[in-house]
């Protein structure tokens, strides 16, 4: 029904890229002979290589997804329709977060030519559309993010059987992470975790003080501390690892070394970010620091433990519909998660991975 020449649009973060391959891998199970391009950011394209279901990447950076890299020529966009166009794509499957427009990825498709287009929009879209699946979130219950892309294809015909993240590990890029690690000290034969900062968005981002209070105390119980994060991150991640007597791999590891290092923790503490979603593609357990934004970003399918703390309102979204779901989902005051609360998950992850493997 769709073709055997599929575009998927994902145009937003690494995280999100990794939340759809559930619906990647159904695609490709329901036709071995499908062939899968990705249409997606900068960074999503980074992740894409990880994704076994995917064949080709076309990597762009449009005007209406929040992006640093976007110069804003109108000729770019042009020539991607173009771009497009010549690939002769037979279906299009446009990917979003209720909280973002689908129209704009719509009209793309559309001009290029593309004769089956398929997303969930809020609005009719008319003509933009071949096949409209009515948003109906946040007005209903919001499904967590694997679920809501999952449904999107059952929508158009395609069942999937295994809902797991897909990821490809490198073995010699896990190698190379692990080597890495025990060259700065690190005794592989003791505890240790990773502890991740940092996060793109300040609203997303934990105190810092509070990380460090934790690592302290995580310290104390002898777990040693891998504190990782991007070259923009070495400060805050030096900080960090000085502060809790830990090493700091921060612009040290490609992503897939960052992968591999994942694969082979016992346990990621993190912000809502994509490095959490690698966790739960390599099923590592996770405690994930989470603001009160976004609730359908939690760790897929993995022992994890959720553990809120508010943003300031000065922080909050100006989007209508994530303040809506902001004011649903806090209709009791959030407590803030301390130190304390880390060190008590960790306890019960540590327990409960002990308890599941003797």
């Amino acid at each position: 029904m769709l073709g055997r020449n599929l575009l998927c649009v994902r145009l937003d973060n690494f995280g999100d890229v990794i939340m759809t391959t559930p619906a990647f891998h159904a695609l490709k199970q329901s036709d071995p002979t499908i062939r899968l391009t990705l249409l997606t950011s900068l960074i999503g394209a980074e992740i894409a290589q990880f994704i076994p279901d995917i064949d080709q990447v076309i990597a762009f950076e449009v005007p209406w997804v929040k992006s640093d890299a976007y110069q804003g020529a109108s000729a770019q966009v042009q020539a991607l329709i173009e771009r497009l166009k010549a690939e002769a794509f037979d279906c299009a499957i446009i990917f979003t977060v209720f909280s973002q427009n689908p129209l704009p990825a719509a009209m793309l498709c559309y001009l290029a030519d593309i004769p089956i287009r398929v997303a969930y929009c809020r609005e009719n879209p008319y003509g933009l559309l071949t096949h409209w699946q009515p948003d109906q979130e946040p007005f209903v219950p919001i499904q967590h993010e694997v679920l809501r892309q999952l449904a999107l294809i059952e929508s158009v015909g395609v069942d999937y059987i295994d809902p797991k993240l897909q990821l490809r590990i490198d073995p010699s890029l896990r190698a190379s992470s692990l080597h890495k690690m025990q060259t700065l000290g690190l005794d592989l034969h003791q505890a240790w975790l990773i502890l991740h900062p940092g996060v793109s968005e300040s609203k997303r981002r934990y105190p810092t003080a509070k990380y460090l209070e934790a690592g302290r105390q995580l310290r104390t119980l002898g777990w040693q501390i891998v504190v990782t994060g991007s070259t923009s991150e070495i400060d805050l991640c030096g900080q960090v690892a000085t502060g809790v007597n830990g090493i700091s791999l921060a612009g040290q590891l490609s992503l897939g070394e960052l992968i591999g290092l994942v694969a082979s923790a016992p346990l990621l503490i993190a912000n809502n970010t994509g490095i959490v979603h690698i966790a739960a593609a390599m099923n590592t357990p996770v405690i994930v620091l989470y603001a009160h934004t976004n609730p359908q970003h939690t760790p897929w399918n993995v022992p994890h433990r959720v553990l809120y703390f508010d943003v300031p309102p000065e922080l909050q979204s100006r989007n209508v519909l994530l303040r809506h779901t902001y004011h649903q989902y806090v209709s009791q005051p959030v407590i803030d998660a301390t130190p304390i609360d880390i060190l008590n998950a960790v306890k019960e992850l540590t327990y409960e991975y002990t308890a599941q493997h003797p």
